[in-house]
């Protein structure tokens, strides 16, 4: 029997929960986060979920979530369930207690490693092999809740965080519509977590894109593909900012040349100078321009070996 659903969520990475929930139960609100300034003209924006959602569903972007007025107006939908996907703000005790099975959410790594708000670029950052999806009931601890499913992949060596993102949306959809059918037909136990192997994913930073050329090649490897789409791996070359898109870890030995230093140059590209080993870097941007390959980069600006990808200043 379907049930009656809250669905609260706000980036892209939550779409696919609530376009599968429309699919097979009685979503009767979405909750999103109010529309933020975006882009050079700093005009309000709506959340990937509002856009999903408008015109199929009521949309509410409260700013104040134990509102009495608010809560009231929610409890009068007479949900069954929330279901929180990336939604982005702590809900409160009242909030949590409204539905009559109370709720549930959707979080981008197997619990309870990375705990928190950038789960997925963290995972990607730190070098991890495997991840996934958990669905955990929700608690006033920050996804600390039992957990009732989860679903695990590997993450590939060049995979970025955004793509791992893409991938992990789908699953955490489908695994989330398995588990309310059977919230539905009441055959879900829950599991704690083992507080001992709890870790946490705090939200990227933007001095995070300052790249330190004395790690090794696969932890810069690493910062490239997991800060993306925001904040950036960057450096400074040729007295310009470049942002680094994509690369691999060519060799894990000892390098010749200088932390930073272009070591060769191939003709699709750079090989650049860890400690130790050498970082393959095979797409770029430069300051106001286009992602490029390194192919046609070289085409318009030649490096040449011996350059050296600068560290960016304090406040850039």
């Amino acid at each position: 029997m379907p049930l009656r659903i809250v669905f609260f969520g706000t980036p892209a990475f939550a779409v696919p929960t609530l376009e599968r929930l429309f699919a097979s139960h009685d979503v009767v609100a979405a909750v999103t986060q109010p529309d933020r300034p975006r882009g050079r003209g700093h005009r309000l924006q709506p959340s990937s979920v509002k856009s999903a959602a408008a015109g199929r569903v009521p949309v509410l972007q409260p700013t104040k979530l134990s509102d009495p007025a608010w809560l009231a107006a929610l409890n009068d939908l007479r949900p069954d369930l929330g279901v929180v996907a990336a939604y982005g703000r702590i809900l409160p005790q009242s909030l949590l207690d409204l539905p009559r099975l109370g709720m549930v959410n959707v979080h981008a790594s197997l619990l309870p490693r990375w705990r928190g708000a950038a789960p997925v670029h963290r995972a990607v950052l730190a070098g991890d092999r495997e991840t996934g999806v958990t669905i955990m009931r929700v608690v006033l601890a920050l996804d600390a809740g039992p957990m009732l499913a989860a679903r695990s992949t590997e993450i590939a060596p060049d995979e970025t965080s955004g793509e791992l993102e893409t991938r992990l949306a789908s699953m955490g959809a489908e695994l989330l519509a398995e588990t309310v059918d059977r919230l539905a037909a009441g055959t879900v136990a829950g599991t704690a977590q083992d507080e001992r192997f709890a870790t946490y994913a705090s939200r990227l930073e933007r001095q995070e894109s300052q790249i330190n050329w004395q790690r090794p090649a696969a932890a810069i490897h690493n910062q490239i593909r997991g800060l993306q789409p925001w904040p950036l791996a960057a450096a400074r070359l040729q007295g310009r900012r470049v942002l680094l898109l994509r690369s691999q870890v060519a060799d894990e030995r000892q390098s010749a040349a200088a932390p930073g230093v272009v070591e060769r140059v191939e003709r699709d590209a750079l090989l650049i100078a860890a400690v130790p080993g050498l970082v393959r870097l095979t797409e770029i941007q430069m300051e106001g321009r286009s992602p490029v390959r390194v192919r046609e980069f070289l085409h318009g600006r030649p490096v040449r070996v011996g350059e050296r990808f600068e560290p960016l200043p304090a406040d850039e």
